[in-house]
């Protein structure tokens, strides 16, 4: 039976997270199942020395230069094998704006290569990150970058520190609220914050028969 990518990288520690993770990270494509929920970010923020890094990372679904508080909220996590076998799992997140619709899209794979789950940036899969993926003390799931790598045909190499941002995932259940809360972190070792939301939402397994298209990645890169 095939396990889901995160019980692969947690192992033992897959049991320490509250029941309502658990649902929400332990499916695979075998299940024929995806976690869709909505919700709220209370607060949205970014560096405006940012902007146009973000504004560039926003072309291709990673990021945005845009904030607000009370932006309503979704995410799709569809389960699959991709075109190279790699269990992969999507992340498809939108924040509407009064006037736009943002994206910050993932697709997350399990690499036996490097023992870790890897985290395929935006909609064309140019930069791979390593993730440190560990269970939380109050029953949540913590997620945190490590080295990232990007890749555009013949080009490929690691991003520098310096240039790149850290990012501190935190998702949790909260029992009183009844539901999930996230909280996003992006900083950079020079320059400190980059990016920040942090909100809740609702979320529920539903029977899938088939993954929408515009969940795909545009291209999938084989390196990792």
């Amino acid at each position: 039976m095939t396990r889901s990518i995160y019980e692969q990288v947690l192992g033992a520690q897959f049991e320490n997270l509250h029941p309502r993770i658990q649902e929400r990270f332990g499916f695979s494509s075998k299940d024929h199942v995806a976690s869709i929920g909505q919700g709220v970010m209370d607060r949205i923020w970014f560096a405006k020395w940012a902007a146009l890094p973000l504004a560039v990372g926003a072309s291709r679904h990673i990021m945005f230069p845009q904030g607000g508080r009370s932006i309503p909220f979704t995410i799709e996590n569809y389960a699959y094998q991709d075109g190279h076998g790699r269990e992969t799992v999507t992340w498809i997140r939108k924040f509407q704006f009064k006037r736009a619709v943002r994206h910050f899209d993932a697709t997350m794979i399990y690499s036996t290569e490097r023992e870790r789950i890897v985290d395929y940036l935006g909609n064309k899969q140019h930069l791979a990150v390593d993730l440190d993926i560990t269970a939380a003390s109050n029953g949540g799931i913590r997620i945190r970058s490590g080295d990232q790598r990007f890749y555009e045909g013949l080009i490929q190499f690691t991003c520098p520190p310096q240039l790149t941002g850290t990012a501190d995932v935190m998702e949790w259940y909260d029992e009183d609220m009844k539901k999930y809360r996230i909280n996003v972190l992006v900083t950079n070792p020079v320059f400190g914050t980059v990016f920040h939301y942090e909100g809740s939402f609702e979320a529920q397994l539903i029977p899938l028969k088939h993954i929408p298209v515009d969940a795909m990645p545009l291209r999938e890169e084989a390196r990792e």
